[in-house]
């Protein structure tokens, strides 16, 4: 059934009542408050309209000659389990409210009844099975996207891990994913987790890079008060905020060595103690971890444990680059182009068949991420339906066109850094190149950027541009 659009249309109530009488007066004071109301009957009549359309809100009397109201609203919820029903009974007791309540009714009216109640009761239950829509659609679009159709690839190395995640996906297996930056670890970690028993819980994700050494036990185990300076309350770690769900152990070969041994104990054991703490807790968690290091050479040269290798790479999945799976390349870039198009609501565009050879002649180290970058960029920059080999790489440099590279020194190990140092030039050159398409205009090329004229003028000053 399609989901109604609470947005635009007025909410659609099927009133089910036996009474002639009282179907007439509540569509009339229904009607006035502009919702669209269709009537029925008779609980038969009820089902037969329920199943040809969709509606927000049932109003169902309880007691009825041919079906009883308890009747409908079991086969109601058995087909669209969310759906919202308000009972309506002339025997407003206690024991006919709970029966109805236990079956799913939302609420109850007794009669006879005031205008003021029913319309009350109406917009609070409306409210309901809107909030109840949009937590279903969310739930449709996050499975969708997680989805294993959302990792594209047709390659004998693709159909090979697509083969593995259908058999451990819904089991409690360890899974550690490897590859190279940017080949699509999270997008894997999550299609694991929606995949799972355990779909319903959120997914809880760290990068075990991005928290410092001191702090990184605390995030994940906890922190009894006084624990530290500063810990002025107990605090829960993520071990225990994805109780019953799944954690994912990004960049897991940066986690200092003190830490491993406390989370092999935490796999091994199934109990973690906060930092601080000397009482154990349990905690029903299934870990997924993601690295772009050899974790076995690691463990070889003593900067990893190997015994927590061990327990990680139960179920290991390695990501091929790009260059190793050319054949997924046109289908990679149609996907990165239709998902740009939808994102910045533009006319989808179409690569040249000497874009697409240079695309897949492209080094691409950052391998689909970049590749979905570069594709993005094109999308908004080139001028026509058709992207060219110069659209592609008009601001990486790397094309016909060239265009300012970034040059980071051999040792920077900052990458924060270094990010800023990118972001800084990409940016740069879009302005450069949006204010000559538009003759100097800043007023238009704010518009085409879609930034605000004044945060233009301020990044025309920091980059020196007047």
């Amino acid at each position: 059934m399609t989901e109604p659009d609470h947005r635009h249309d007025p909410a659609r109530i099927l009133l089910v009542d036996d009474e002639e009488h009282v179907r007439r007066v509540l569509e009339l004071m229904l009607g006035r408050q502009g919702y669209a109301i269709t009537t029925a009957g008779g609980g038969t009549e009820a089902l037969e309209k329920f199943a040809a359309e969709v509606f927000d809100l049932v109003i169902l009397d309880l007691r009825m000659p041919d079906l009883d109201g308890i009747s409908v609203l079991e086969r109601m919820r058995a087909a669209e389990p969310d759906q919202t029903v308000v009972m309506i009974t002339a025997y407003a007791s206690v024991d006919t409210a709970l029966a109805a309540m236990k079956q799913g009714a939302f609420d109850y009216i007794g009669k006879p009844f005031k205008e003021e109640e029913i319309l009350l009761v109406v917009e609070k239950a409306l409210k309901h099975g809107h909030v109840l829509a949009d937590n279903r659609r969310l739930r449709c679009e996050v499975q969708a996207r997680h989805d294993f159709g959302s990792i594209i690839g047709r390659s004998p190395a693709m159909e090979r891990i697509f083969n593995v995640l259908r058999k451990v996906a819904d089991t409690k297996a360890t899974v550690l994913i490897t590859g190279e930056s940017g080949t699509g670890k999270e997008l894997v970690a999550r299609a694991i987790h929606y995949n799972s028993r355990r779909r319903d819980r959120p997914f809880v994700a760290v990068n075990c890079a991005a928290i410092p050494a001191t702090l990184i036990e605390s995030e994940l185990f906890g922190a009894a008060k006084g624990a530290y300076t500063g810990a002025d309350r107990a605090r829960p770690g993520l071990f225990e905020e994805a109780g019953g769900s799944s954690l994912f152990l990004d960049e897991i070969g940066e986690l200092p060595l003190e830490v491993q041994a406390k989370l092999l104990r935490a796999l091994q054991e199934g109990e973690i103690k906060r930092v601080g703490e000397t009482t154990p807790r349990r905690v029903d968690i299934r870990i997924i971890a993601a690295t772009n290091k050899d974790l076995a050479a690691e463990a070889a040269q003593g900067r990893f444990r190997e015994d927590l290798f061990y327990r990680l790479n139960v179920i290991g999945i390695h990501l091929p680059p790009l260059r190793q799976r050319p054949e997924d390349i046109p289908l990679l870039a149609a996907h990165f182009l239709l998902k740009a198009a939808t994102t910045h609501e533009i006319k989808p565009k179409k690569l040249s068949p000497a874009a697409l050879a240079a695309l897949a002649q492209a080094p691409l180290k950052g391998n689909v991420r970049e590749m979905e970058n570069i594709l993005e960029q094109a999308m908004l920059m080139s001028d026509g339906p058709v992207i060219e080999p110069q659209d592609l790489f008009a601001l990486s440099g790397d094309g016909p066109e060239g265009g300012v590279r970034v040059v980071v020194p051999p040792h920077e190990d900052d990458l924060k850094k270094v990010l800023k140092l990118v972001t800084q030039k990409t940016e740069e050159q879009v302005i450069r190149r949006v204010l000559q398409d538009q003759g100097g205009n800043r007023t238009r090329a704010a518009q085409r950027l879609g930034i605000s004229r004044r945060a233009l003028i301020t990044k025309i000053q920091e980059i020196g541009l007047d």
